[in-house]
């Protein structure tokens, strides 16, 4: 037996009709009917009379009542006090985090976390992807956030995400003329390019799909290179060469008509985000409940756009 038989056996005998218990816990009449049909075969006995005008528990339905009343009540006790223990979680939790995650992930996830857990705290370092792994390693982070894996044999890389990389190029009539879906190959050999520094997630992953695109690093007029999304989207706009970055970094940019975005052609740049921690290390326990909330907040996330997609 389980919580949904039980449930609509007990509301069943509680209003003396199938009609309104279904209409009490939103299930339709014969999925009631099927729950007390199921549970009567398990049990091997007859729990409810019913007739026409009339219906209620036979003895064996009486006492399985008074038992599944109090699990009911079991229940919901249980989650209140899950619930409230919630709330009253607390303490402090160390992540280090490469630039795009820690920009443009993590605040809105901190926010939505704190809500349901309003004491705790966040000491966050921004790191390239490669000092987040050495900062996992050494310990003075639990977890981190990064948008590149390695062959870390003593890291665990989950991923929670994906992040799409585009081209940029000012907006210039110029760049105007080409087609956003298909980017010239020979353009992006020849033009000033405005890069992330070495060790940055986003420039390993950048220099792979352009070695899917035949290109080599080598071939690139590399002009410039930047810690930060910030600092290459206000040069790109300015006219000082193309770049390539998230697409989550640059929204700002595209909708005041700054910057123009592009697509490899054949090729749809999309790389994984990662949670890293230690492999076969013990966890501290808002730890473990961050990384199950990371978890669930995405899957609904892409739930929600799936739905999306599904209506249009």
């Amino acid at each position: 037996m389980d919580f949904k038989q039980l449930e609509a056996f007990v509301y069943v005998v509680k209003l003396k009709s199938f009609s309104k218990a279904a209409q009490c816990i939103y299930l339709t009449q014969p999925t009631i009917s099927a729950h007390i049909n199921s549970l009567e075969r398990e049990l091997d006995t007859k729990l409810i009379e019913r007739g026409t005008k009339y219906v209620y528990p036979t003895k064996p339905g009486s006492i399985l009542y008074q038992y599944a009343e109090r699990m009911l009540n079991l229940r919901e006790d249980a989650a209140c006090a899950v619930k409230n223990y919630n709330k009253e979680l607390r303490g402090s939790l160390n992540i280090c985090a490469s630039t795009v995650p820690s920009q443009y992930v993590l605040p809105k996830v901190l926010a939505a976390f704190r809500e349901e857990y309003p004491n705790v705290v966040f000491n966050i370092q921004r790191q390239d992807s490669g000092e987040v792994v050495e900062s996992i390693l050494q310990r003075n982070a639990e977890i981190g956030l990064t948008g590149t894996s390695s062959e870390e044999k003593d890291i665990v890389f989950e991923e929670f995400t994906s992040d799409r990389l585009v081209i940029i190029a000012p907006n210039t009539e110029k760049y105007r003329q080409i087609p956003q879906d298909s980017f010239d190959l020979n353009l992006l050999r020849r033009e000033p390019m405005v890069l992330r520094e070495e060790g940055s997630g986003t420039r390993k992953e950048s220099e792979y799909f352009l070695s899917l695109a035949g290109i080599e690093p080598q071939e690139l007029n590399i002009v410039a290179q930047f810690s930060d999304p910030d600092s290459i989207k206000h040069a790109v706009s300015q006219g000082l060469g193309i770049s390539i970055i998230s697409k989550a970094a640059v929204e700002d940019y595209v909708n005041f008509g700054q910057i123009l975005t592009f697509r490899l052609k054949n090729i749809v740049m999309d790389r994984k985000l990662y949670m890293v921690y230690r492999k076969n290390a013990p966890m501290s326990f808002i730890g473990e409940v961050f990384l199950s909330f990371v978890k669930a907040y995405y899957e609904k996330q892409e739930e929600r756009e799936n739905a999306g997609h599904s209506v249009e």
